[in-house]
């Protein structure tokens, strides 16, 4: 009865573009009702700015919303944001690309997949060679050269302020491109790409690690952050946990498929325990560890935006990811006396040079080593018998 009474609320959806990405926003007069299923549905979030509901634009998304609401709102459909601004910004926009360069980039695609590359790569790489033919616009394949390439780099990434990283991923699809496509007159040999930059890891201490789970107020929240620190997960890993993969009995947890398509184990950690079982009874994921949706693996963004409000709430002044959480395991594990070859095989690292970054960062050794200051007012304290109180500041 007290359903039937209820005034129908009208949902307008919309797709605009927020924080550089499509979205998906529910706008909506106050009801606590449509609130509460709308939180259940977990990935979206509150916007100020937009006075609605947002989450990441998706067909899906748009149909799960409306099968969920169907029996107690009215949709409104407004393209008309999506139709005058965000042409522009989605992510497979349109490129002044030949017809035949065009052909080229799908079977170039193909190729990476046939390759055996995944999924993530084949379209980064895609993308970057989708933006190079559009800079090339109609120019023959054939006559492209290194120089081109240079001139790309120097046109595009360069005045975008691009990441070393982004630049060495490029000169890889290029490599690529050009044992797919051996007519071009691109030398590979001679592509090189630029160093590695030598940025040391963000890492928490401890007692900040506790503080941030301490202030994740939300159970579920807790659960994920704990369970990525604990074990040293990468983002990607924690989404594809499944259920079946964590073992309570010999406290292990079975990471499938983990960045370069292999398998590893890792330790559940005791203490987590209560706190997972405490979360699934109260949340009951059907397959994964954390779903947004049944059956459904749980956004990357939702995780870095709870754990981003976090920090603040523990006044952690450091910029806090999820992979910092990854780095500060494998640096306490350190710390804590374990050798690099364990911390290599249960980060999944390929390469110990890859785990040595963390030798870096450990304060186990270092806090055993004195300042060359330290010594030289020790050295005169010792030589000035009568006064044993020499500092730098101060009467002497």
């Amino acid at each position: 009865m007290e359903n039937e009474s209820r005034i129908i609320i009208t949902v307008l959806l919309k797709k605009v573009k927020h924080r550089n990405k499509v979205r998906l926003l529910l706008v909506f007069a106050y009801d606590d009702l449509i609130i509460a299923k709308i939180r259940k549905i977990g990935g979206y979030f509150w916007s100020k700015t937009l006075r609605g509901w947002y989450t990441d634009f998706t067909e899906e998304n748009v149909n799960f919303i409306k099968l969920t609401l169907k029996n107690d709102v009215v949709f409104k459909l407004d393209n008309s944001v999506y139709n005058n601004h965000l042409k522009d910004f989605i992510e497979h926009r349109e490129r002044l690309v030949s017809d035949e360069n065009r052909e080229v980039l799908k079977s170039y695609s193909s190729y990476l997949t046939g390759k055996c590359y995944s999924e993530s790569t084949v379209k980064t790489y895609s993308l970057f060679i989708a933006d190079f033919f559009n800079y090339l616009n109609d120019r023959c394949l054939t006559d492209v050269s290194n120089r081109d390439v240079e001139k790309f780099i120097e046109d595009v990434f360069i005045p975008k302020k691009y990441s070393i990283s982004t630049h060495r991923q490029f000169v890889s699809a290029i490599k690529l491109l050009k044992a797919f496509y051996p007519e071009c007159k691109i030398v590979e040999l001679e592509l090189q790409r630029p160093k590695k930059s030598m940025i040391l890891p963000t890492v928490l201490s401890k007692e900040e690690v506790i503080d941030l789970l301490r202030y994740t107020k939300n159970l579920k929240h807790r659960a994920v952050l704990a369970m990525i620190y604990s074990a040293g997960l990468r983002i990607s890993e924690l989404l594809g946990l499944q259920l079946a993969h964590i073992d309570v009995d010999r406290r292990q947890i079975l990471v499938k498929n983990s960045k370069g398509r292999k398998d590893r184990n890792v330790i559940l950690a005791e203490s987590i325990i209560p706190l997972m079982n405490n979360y699934l009874m109260s949340y009951r994921p059907d397959y994964y560890f954390v779903e947004g949706k049944p059956y459904q693996p749980y956004s990357a963004e939702s995780i870095r935006a709870f754990l981003h409000r976090a920090s603040k709430l523990a006044k952690i002044a450091k910029n806090v990811t999820p992979h910092t959480l990854r780095h500060s395991y494998a640096t306490h594990l350190l710390e804590n006396g374990i050798d690099l070859r364990y911390i290599q095989e249960l980060l999944g690292h390929a390469k110990p040079e890859t785990t040595m970054i963390y030798t870096h960062v450990t304060k186990k050794d270092l806090l055993k080593i004195e300042s060359p200051l330290d010594l030289a007012l020790k050295s005169m304290a010792d030589a000035d018998k009568n006064n044993n109180n020499i500092r730098l500041s101060g009467n002497y």
